[in-house]
């Protein structure tokens, strides 16, 4: 990097004392440089030194690369020593539960010394005011203030128990779950399919999706969940899907924090290693 401290310096000497090696030697160096590159970099007169066009853009050019290295040892040095102080989250409880809990502890033994306050809700907090670094939101319009980075694609799926649907008969349009019971989340009473919505009903409404689950489990209905939450059950054969041809494109769980912690390299790394976490589908 002898070229960027001529260019900034403007002058070889003192350059040259920066560096701490003599003017002839940087001199050379500069007009290697040149002939490598085809181009003059300096106009040089016995009293000054400046860019020509194309030594400012190879300046430009360099000193991001001087950037981007400063950045990797920066790195580097917090791989070597670990990140201290704290961590401050908010996240949904589903997902926090199945996947951000172990990501958690993943990497905190890493970083012995940081400390992650997680917050679990489905609260819409205001990240500026109420001091969250990171949130983990599903969301179809992330606020435009704030930077959001799409992380991982979930269905939403319809399922009940096998014993159910012995019961009941197994709806094969969405306008016959008119004739079941439609066990859902507190104020979701319409549900959204690929083309449209339905109003449904049911004989209990919860605001807590597990306990959802375990009433789908226990045969007491149809109930409409994130995917992630029923897998394992659909996949034994605990519950079975329902109108998969007409379930909706789903939804995308972003990574919201504020612009000012672009640069927290606690907080990005912290984010690879959610993204490193997440299932291959993602």
């Amino acid at each position: 990097m002898l070229f960027i401290e001529v260019a900034e310096a403007l002058s070889f000497s003192r350059a040259a004392e920066t560096l701490e090696v003599s003017r002839g030697y940087l001199s050379e160096q500069i007009r290697r440089l040149e002939a490598e590159l085809g181009t003059a970099l300096l106009i040089r007169s016995t009293r000054s030194v400046r860019l020509t066009e194309e030594g400012l853009m190879v300046y430009r050019h360099m000193a991001g690369v001087r950037g981007s290295l400063v950045d990797l040892e920066r790195e580097l040095a917090h791989s070597r020593e670990g990140f201290c102080g704290e961590l401050h989250i908010t996240a949904p409880v589903l997902f926090a539960e199945r996947f951000l809990l172990d990501v958690c502890h993943a990497f905190q033994r890493e970083h012995p010394q940081l400390r992650i306050h997680l917050d679990v809700s489905y609260t819409s907090h205001d990240l500026g005011r109420d001091r969250f670094d990171l949130a983990f939101r599903s969301t179809l319009s992330p606020p435009q203030n704030m930077v959001a980075l799409p992380l991982w694609h979930y269905a939403t799926v319809c399922c009940a128990a096998p014993e159910y649907l012995a019961r009941r008969g197994t709806p094969e349009q969405r306008h016959q779950l008119v004739d079941h019971d439609c066990l859902r989340f507190v104020g979701h009473d319409r549900w959204s399919f690929r083309n449209g919505e339905m109003d449904i009903s049911g004989s209990m409404a919860i605001n807590d999706h597990r306990l959802l689950k375990q009433l789908a489990l226990e045969g007491r209905g149809i109930v409409r969940v994130a995917e992630y939450l029923v897998d394992r059950e659909l996949a034994d054969g605990r519950l079975v899907r329902l109108l998969e041809g007409e379930e909706n494109d789903g939804r995308v769980i972003h990574m919201i924090y504020p612009p000012h912690l672009r640069e927290s390299a606690r907080l990005r790394a912290f984010i690879r290693a959610v993204r490193d976490a997440m299932p291959d589908d993602s």
